[in-house]
């Protein structure tokens, strides 16, 4: 039986957008098995995970780490009302950037329904480097401006049986 020889690609993960995207659609991600099927189904060897650093979140962090996610950390500030603001957008542009100059990865994968990446989308397509994007949000409310790139997109509510967190009629992911 032959093996199919995986590729070197990396993802680069908003975890505010995925994490309060999922959240407004009632369902968490099993962060777990949505690593495995980044591996699995685009050849994901390297996950960033980009999060704002706040202290008391240690065993979330630690809990990322085991589930093979490399974290990058956003110093954050707090509002007058006791608001968490930490902007990952700047960094996670940078890591990817600095990834197709040094050609540390063959393909990226972005996960993000946020427009303000349309432009380091087509910067990726442009250097052959975009594997695809997966959006935290439904078809609907995934910004218009990673659409109009051309870039493929697939949607994670799309694959909720299979990474539903608590959902024990799961299939192994493919």
């Amino acid at each position: 039986m032959q093996h199919k020889l995986k590729k070197n690609n990396f993802a680069y993960i908003d975890g505010n957008n995925l994490y309060n995207s999922i959240r407004n659609y009632g369902w968490k991600v099993d962060l777990i098995r949505f690593r495995k099927w980044l591996y699995q189904k685009y050849d994901v060897v390297r996950a960033y995970y980009f999060i704002g650093l706040i202290p008391k979140e240690n065993e979330l962090y630690a809990f990322l780490q085991k589930a093979g996610f490399v974290l990058i950390f956003k110093e954050v500030v707090y509002t007058k009302e006791g608001t968490v603001k930490g902007n990952c957008d700047a960094d996670l542009v940078l890591e990817s950037v600095k990834d197709v100059y040094e050609n540390s990865c063959e393909k990226q994968v972005l996960v993000t329904s946020d427009g303000d990446y349309s432009s380091l989308v087509k910067f990726l397509i442009n250097k052959g480097k975009l594997r695809i994007i997966i959006s935290p949000s439904e078809k609907n409310k995934c910004s218009i401006l990673l659409k109009r790139t051309g870039a493929p997109i697939t949607y994670l509510n799309d694959t909720r049986d299979l990474l539903e967190l608590f959902n024990h009629k799961r299939k192994s992911p493919q």
